[in-house]
């Protein structure tokens, strides 16, 4: 009994990435970022960056300690591809000027927006995280290093925009930029922090992917 017990404790231990993945996500949505958002696009990505590339991984890697897993979906890079066509559909979908706009001004478009942001990005980050096999490491390695490509392309697009894309009023400054510069430190930051993010969650899955051996099976859930 007391070994099931302090098996139970180093368990519980050991999960702290999806206790701090709660934590991220509370902070994200129950602290000022989203009412800055409406206002200011850098805040917007902010929000958006913290939801899908902080909390999202994290509740993904505690998630996969906790037992999920994902190699029951066959075939896994069908089911893989669909989840990261998913996410980028969805960041870019909900960065086109009309529904950007949309959550902006309406909450029930804001409450979809953030559900679907965290939908995708526990999705994506599972499909890696959560898989004992190599043919499912391998697939989503492929697909981080798509999201990586992608979200900096959305990202210099952004930058190198030459005027307003989104509504005046939608990119006042939160730090004290320029209308135009708002919306180009908010693609500095998807650049930036996907290039970190998503690229270095491609590199992890390749390093699993080297360190174990030719077995179908024996790719270990990251942590």
């Amino acid at each position: 009994m007391t070994a099931t017990l302090r098996e139970q404790e180093n368990r519980r231990a050991r999960n702290w990435p999806l206790l701090l993945g709660f934590v991220v996500l509370a902070a994200c949505w129950l602290g000022p970022l989203p009412a800055m958002s409406r206002t200011a696009f850098s805040a917007h990505m902010l929000l958006h960056l913290g939801v899908v590339a902080l909390a999202a991984p994290l509740l993904a890697i505690g998630l996969a300690r906790s037992g999920l897993r994902v190699d029951s979906l066959r075939p896994v890079g069908v089911w893989t591809f669909l989840v990261f066509f998913a996410e980028m559909l969805v960041v870019w979908g909900w960065h086109a000027p009309l529904l950007h706009e949309a959550a902006a001004i309406n909450v029930w478009a804001f409450v979809a927006q953030q559900a679907s942001f965290l939908a995708v990005g526990v999705g994506v980050w599972s499909m890696g995280f959560a898989s004992q096999s190599r043919r499912g490491v391998a697939a989503a390695m492929f697909g981080f290093f798509l999201t990586f490509a992608h979200m900096t392309m959305l990202g210099v697009m952004l930058i190198m925009a030459p005027k307003l894309i989104y509504p005046a009023e939608l990119c006042l400054g939160a730090f004290g930029f320029a209308q135009l510069d708002d919306q180009r430190f908010g693609g500095i930051l998807m650049a930036a922090w996907s290039g970190v993010v998503y690229l270095g969650g491609a590199v992890a899955l390749g390093a699993r992917l080297l360190s174990t051996a030719g077995g179908e099976n024996d790719a270990r859930p990251s942590g």
